[in-house]
Order: C-alpha cells, then sequence, then structure tokens
C-alpha cells in the first residue's frame, strides 16, 4: 500500500513552506502522519491493536487550522475528506448523516488509485490510442469505398423464431500499410492538429437525485442507477473534437480498459481503511448540549453521538462494499471561542486524545506572512498584474506597515486572523487593479509611504465595512 514515508522533520518543513507558525500544531499532525507509516511495518498481529491517536485543534479563526489540513492531504498521499461538522444532522432529521464522510472518503480513494493506475499504464495507453487515431485519420482523410454485403446465411426454424441466422457484417477494407506509417508519421509531426474527427465518447452526464431515506438525506448518483439497467450500459454520444483532443479522449478510453476496475475497487478500501484521513471542522459548533438550550440546538448531542461510533471505529455501508473507520485518523478543529471542548461529550473527547492549542497571529507573524510563503499575497497580486505588463515591488516598510494595518483593522472590528491580510490587501491595491489594464508596461512601488496615504483616510472614516470579509 503506498503512504508517504516523509519523516517528521521533514514534514514540518514542508508544512513551513506554507504555513507560519504553529509550530505544536505541525508537530502533532507530523508525528500522526509518520505514524501511519510506522503501524504499516509493524507485525500484523500487532497492527490492527495500534489505533491512530485523533487530534483536536483550538484556536482562533485565520490561524491556520485548516491550512494545515490542505497541506496535510497533499503530502499524505491518502484519501483525504475535509467536511464541516456543522452540516450535519442527527439521524431523524433532514440533512446529512455522518456517514456521508465515509462514503466520500472512499471515492476520493477510488479516484487517487484510479489516477495512479492509469499513470501506471499511461505509456501503452498512449500507444493504443495512437493506433486508432491513424485508423480514424485514414478514414476521416481518404474514405474507403463502401464495402460490399455478403448474403445472409439461412438459420434454421424453432417454433416461430429463426435460429442460428448469420447477420450481414460488412467488413471494413484494410487500409494499406505504408498510407498508416504516413499518417503516422504527420500525426507525430503535428501536421494534422487542426482536422477535425468524430468520435463516439462515454457519457460523461452526472444527473443527481437527492433521496431521503432512513440514514438522512443523501445525492444519489442518476447514471450509477441507469447503468445497471439493460440498455444504458455503455452509453455513449458523439463528438466533433480537434485531433488533439481525440488522442487525450482516445489515450483515457484506452487507460481505462487497460486497468482492473475491482482490483482498483479493493485497492482504495484498504487504503481509505488503512490510511484514510478525515478533517472535522468547526466542530465546536456541534459541542451544545441539549440543557443549553432548545431550538436548532437540540440535534448538536445527537450528531455527537453519532460520530462517535465513526470515531471510535464501526463499519459503514458504502455502494462500493463495507468500510471499517477503526484505523482512519480524524483531525477536528474549531475555534471555541464560545463553547470549550469540555462542552463535548466525554466519550467523544476521549477519542481526541491529542489537543494541540494554535496561537493567535500578530504584527510579526503578518509581516513573516507577506514575505515567507511559497505562495504568499504579495507574490500572488505580483503574478496576477503581471499579467497586464505591471511590475508590482514591495518595499520592506511597506509590508510591515500592511501588517500594522491589518492588526488594527482586527483590533477594531471581528478578529479574522490572517484572513485579515486579503482585506488589506485589496483595499491598497484597488485602484492599481482596477487601472492596470490602461497603465501598460511599468513598474508600480508599493512604499510605506503608500500604504499610509491609501489606507489612513479608510480607518479614519470608521469606513472598515467594505473591506470586512
Amino acid at each position: 500500500m503506498s503512504n508517504t514515508s516523509f519523516t517528521p522533520r521533514e514534514i514540518v518543513s514542508e508544512l513551513d513552506r506554507y504555513i507560519i507558525g504553529q509550530r505544536k500544531a505541525k508537530r502533532a499532525v507530523a508525528i500522526a502522519l509518520r505514524n501511519r507509516w510506522r503501524r504499516q511495518q509493524v507485525a500484523p498481529e500487532l497492527r490492527d491493536e495500534i489505533a491512530p491517536k485523533n487530534i483536536i485543534l483550538i484556536g482562533p479563526t485565520g490561524c491556520g487550522k485548516t491550512e494545515i489540513a490542505r497541506r496535510l492531504a497533499k503530502l499524505a498521499k491518502a484519501p483525504f475528506v475535509k467536511v464541516e461538522a456543522s452540516k450535519f444532522t442527527e439521524v431523524g432529521y433532514v440533512g446529512r448523516d455522518v456517514e456521508s464522510m465515509v462514503r466520500d472518503l472512499v471515492e476520493v480513494g477510488i479516484q487517487l488509485v484510479q489516477q495512479e493506475e492509469i499513470e501506471r499504464v499511461r505509456v501503452k495507453a498512449q500507444e493504443h490510442a495512437e493506433e486508432r487515431l491513424v485508423r480514424l485519420l485514414a478514414d476521416h482523410l481518404e474514405p474507403p469505398p463502401p464495402p460490399a454485403v455478403p448474403a445472409p446465411q439461412p438459420g434454421q426454424m424453432f417454433g416461430p423464431f429463426v435460429v442460428g441466422a448469420a447477420a450481414s457484417a460488412r467488413q471494413k477494407p484494410a487500409h494499406p500499410e505504408e498510407r498508416l506509417s504516413s499518417i503516422r508519421e504527420r500525426l507525430r509531426a503535428g501536421a494534422l492538429d487542426d482536422e477535425m474527427l468524430e468520435l463516439d465518447v462515454a457519457d460523461s452526464g452526472n444527473p443527481f437525485l437527492t433521496v431521503f431515506g432512513a440514514q438522512g438525506m443523501e445525492e444519489m448518483n442518476l447514471k450509477d442507477m441507469l447503468s445497471q439497467m439493460p440498455g444504458f450500459q455503455g452509453r455513449t454520444k458523439r463528438r466533433k473534437v480537434k485531433v488533439p483532443d481525440a488522442r487525450r479522449l482516445l489515450e483515457d478510453e484506452e487507460a481505462k480498459k487497460l486497468i482492473d476496475l475491482d482490483a482498483v475497487q479493493r485497492a482504495a478500501i484498504e487504503r481509505t481503511e488503512q490510511a484514510g484521513i478525515i478533517f472535522l471542522d468547526e466542530i465546536d459548533k456541534v459541542a451544545g448540549r441539549q440543557s443549553a438550550g432548545g431550538g436548532p440546538d437540540v440535534s448538536r448531542e445527537g450528531v455527537q453521538r453519532d460520530l462517535l461510533p465513526i470515531v471510535e471505529g464501526s463499519t459503514v455501508s458504502t455502494k462500493h462494499g463495507p468500510v471499517r473507520t477503526d484505523h482512519i485518523l480524524f483531525v477536528a478543529a474549531g475555534a471555541f471561542h464560545v463553547a470549550s471542548v469540555s462542552d463535548l461529550i466525554p466519550e467523544l473527547q476521549g477519542r481526541f486524545p491529542i489537543r494541540v492549542e494554535l496561537d493567535s497571529l500578530g504584527q510579526e507573524e503578518f509581516v513573516r506572512i507577506l514575505r515567507e510563503p511559497h505562495a504568499s499575497l504579495t507574490r500572488q497580486y505580483s503574478a496576477l498584474l503581471a499579467t497586464e505588463g505591471v511590475t508590482l515591488e514591495f518595499t520592506d516598510d511597506a509590508l510591515q506597515a500592511i501588517a500594522d494595518y491589518a492588526v488594527e483593522a482586527n483590533e477594531r472590528a471581528e478578529n479574522i486572523g490572517a484572513r485579515r491580510l486579503h482585506t488589506v490587501m485589496e483595499a491598497l491595491l484597488e485602484e492599481t487593479s482596477f487601472t492596470a489594464s490602461e497603465l501598460g508596461e511599468t513598474k508600480v512601488v508599493i512604499d510605506g509611504a503608500r500604504v499610509r496615504a491609501t489606507l489612513d483616510p479608510i480607518l479614519a472614516r470608521e469606513d472598515l465595512a467594505k473591506y470586512i470579509l
């Protein structure tokens, strides 16, 4: 089974490229991720006894909880889903039931394994696709003469039916090998890229039907249902596409012929059970007790009780087969600024033994966020405006000033953490973004004086409402 073999130090180093600070949280998820690999190296009789140590991240909004989960997903190379706990309702209410997140995780696992298998057979699929494409082009460029229709063979009578009558098959005459070789060379040279071909491609329409059942409201894929009915298997539609698009469609079709979908399904379920990760965001939104009030809060404890067997380990039925959740890693996160972790039911608290409190971000962290990450906001805006020929440059004192205004805005309005930097940057660069298409090739330097001249009037007028996300 494929899994990441990064060491904890390498995992933290990779997270440092995108997330500033929060060292305790990074170390906790790095250890948890490495333990998935360690468990696979343990003897089988002990392996099943090693349960994952689930993590709960506690911290204010905008401090990096969700970003840690997003980056962890890319490092894990394992099935990963992010769900909001507030979207679930207990059984008996209209809404999604908690088992749907396991079903979503299985679908992600199947896509992941299928993509890996497709990449494994990609070269052979390309060869097969090229052969089909060459013959399609040969028919398109010089259609062969219509084939002769053979005389039908007599069949034997069996009551009112005729049995054994041979169908009148039309055999296409073969193209000369020299002509196919010539077309193949022109195809590889790109000389036929502008030709239009008609292809019969699989119908990828994906209609969904919302159904209400014993387990709550779920979306049912109508295509999956119809594909089981006679006459609906392998439905295709005719498309007219250029040669490069035809090559891509044929490669995908040939690749899917070369992989064993049953084996993909079995491998995906195993990987989901052994290496799956579910990130439960906004867990604090279901932390209210029934005794705390009525109304919409009445189902909160019910959601927790429904979550409990999933986190503890149970078997969930999916359309691909039963899936056990004993070794799925759960990472929960919440701001907990109204509720606290102790408001969760004790049984659920006990299933999250590792608790990490994330730090609030201040001026120093904001400056580092603007400067250090691989895809920092300053790099993003510079890349966007470069498409218009505008070179954007930020001075060090400008970054300090932007961070100061973000801190001040967080203090005067709601504290939304690093998300406030989006607010301030958008206010700062509004005029430049609006006129960039008219400036032509030019260089715009953003320094501290420009930041203050642009943002001071906004703060002075208490006009923050326009820029609060």
